[in-house]
């Protein structure tokens, strides 16, 4: 008796499911250009300076952001603790 009550809700989960979206932003640039493509569209990571992709932008309505997914970026070391130790 639990299998139709079961198979309705999987079925109603599977149906209502919406997809998801793959990341876009290519990791191998640090600047995107954001809007290009109009509403919903991919942005275009292939800029390596703020100033390019500004040059690039200029007429098309679209911006340009910072590539929150760029591999190149790291987070600053951490500050090493302990005794340092003096030259002699």
């Amino acid at each position: 008796m639990r299998i139709p009550p079961l198979a309705i809700l999987t079925a109603a989960a599977v149906l209502t499911a919406t997809p998801l979206r793959a990341q876009t932003y290519d990791p191998s640039y640090p600047v995107c250009l954001d809007g290009y493509a109009g509403e919903g569209g991919n942005p275009d990571c292939r800029f390596t300076t703020l100033a390019q992709c500004n040059q690039s932008s200029a007429g098309n309505g679209g911006g340009c952001i910072t590539n929150p997914y760029f591999k190149g970026a790291q987070a600053p070391a951490a500050p090493r603790r302990g005794r340092e130790r003096r030259a002699r």
